[in-house]
């Protein structure tokens, strides 16, 4: 074959695949204007896509068109959740879930056990898990919370270790001493202190006084309050504060406080040794009622100037809108941390109420959406008491 053959048998070749693609993403029918016809494992990845994206409520027939809907049975499901782990990652088939649950209805299948071991777990599953949980029959409620568990210890293991780090090193931050030992002295702030003391000559600056760290003794030395909207909006959020929760609760340094509300409050503390059994505590969905839950926080706090109150909420209040921003007012007057966040999700911009976001940066807590990867950088910064690192 000559250069020129080879030239062209690659161009055929990479316009073959340019085709290809095309086909998939449009899904054929005659109007797709591809031409290009599937087969192979192509044609049953084409079929699993047209059972969830075929949109026209599976209207649309013809050869190699795609047709949506999986059917109304619990093996059709069962079958094309098999399907899609078979043909894509992992990452995709935890979207294609969720397209799946909120396209199709396929809710009331995850009340079956042999639906909860047919899925790729991850935090909106165990959102919409929870939303049903208590629809949900008693001989798939271990099969469910197997499923939620191992989503938390998941999170666990990603997130634990470097939250622990973090806030360690923010309350031994936080314990300045000015006789440290070699190993703890604070090289930084220490020069900056003895700038006035620079000899040029040596050119070095003599440390008259030292700065150093104190270690974070035993006993606890902050409080924590986490406050945690359960609305139906705030699942994700919810998966998250739980296992944090959980990993503060581990810190003898913190004591950790979780309260989950909606038109009412409960509080969850005594489970924070197991976030499984946190999540099977709370109740997506319902109204909101802010006001009360602050006022629940508020009446647990004894030691202000050491707690931080951590309001997870889109703001959307039910209560009693000028009484609640009185409590924030009153809470940090009195030396409390405030922090507000508008979601703890990977999720992207939430929906807020943005005058009630307002009012609070007014009063000098800013509501912003956290991802987990910085929410151990914003509990550092609210325990040594600086400007948060609001995205």
């Amino acid at each position: 074959m000559s250069g020129m053959d080879r030239a062209q048998d690659t161009a055929d070749r990479a316009g073959g695949e340019r085709l290809r693609r095309w086909r998939m993403v449009l899904g054929g029918g005659e109007a797709d204007g591809t031409g290009c016809a599937l087969g192979g494992r192509d044609a049953a990845m084409d079929a699993a896509l047209g059972a969830l994206y075929g949109g026209d409520g599976g209207s649309r027939k013809g050869s190699g068109a795609r047709s949506a809907g999986l059917g109304g049975s619990a093996p059709n499901v069962a079958r094309w959740l098999g399907d899609i782990r078979t043909y894509f990652p992992s990452s995709v088939v935890q979207v294609m879930q969720r397209d799946a649950i909120e396209r199709l209805g396929l809710s009331t299948l995850l009340l079956e056990p042999e639906m909860l071991e047919a899925v790729e777990p991850d935090v909106h599953l165990v959102g919409t898990l929870l939303s049903l949980n208590k629809a949900m029959p008693e001989t798939t409620k271990e099969t469910a919370r197997a499923v939620v568990r191992k989503v938390v210890e998941q999170l666990e293991k990603k997130l634990a270790a470097r939250t622990r780090a973090t806030l360690t090193g923010a309350l031994d931050r936080s314990a300045r001493i000015s006789r440290p030992r070699h190993h703890d002295i604070d090289w930084d702030r220490t020069i900056r202190a003895n700038l006035k003391n620079y000899l040029p000559e040596y050119r070095t600056v003599v440390p008259e006084r030292l700065i150093g760290y104190g270690r974070a003794a035993q006993s606890v030395k902050k409080e924590v309050i986490l406050c945690i909207d359960q609305s139906g909006s705030m699942a994700a959020s919810v998966v998250y504060a739980s296992v944090f929760g959980a990993v503060l609760a581990s810190m003898r340094s913190i004591a950790t406080r979780l309260v989950v509300f909606d038109t009412a409050v409960v509080d969850l503390t005594d489970q924070l040794d197991d976030p499984v059994d946190v999540l099977f505590g709370t109740q997506l969905g319902g109204g909101t009622d802010i006001n009360r839950a602050l006022a629940y926080c508020q009446s647990k706090i004894t030691r202000p100037a050491d707690t931080v109150v951590v309001l997870i909420s889109d703001l959307y209040e039910g209560g009693i809108r000028n009484e609640m921003l009185k409590r924030v007012a009153a809470m940090k007057g009195a030396g409390v941390e405030f922090v507000t966040l508008l979601a703890l999700s990977d999720e992207g911009a939430p929906a807020y109420d943005r005058e009630h976001a307002a009012a609070l940066a007014a009063l000098g807590a800013p509501a912003f959406a956290c991802t987990p990867d910085l929410f151990p950088e914003v509990m550092a910064a609210a325990l040594e008491k600086r400007p948060l690192p609001a995205p």
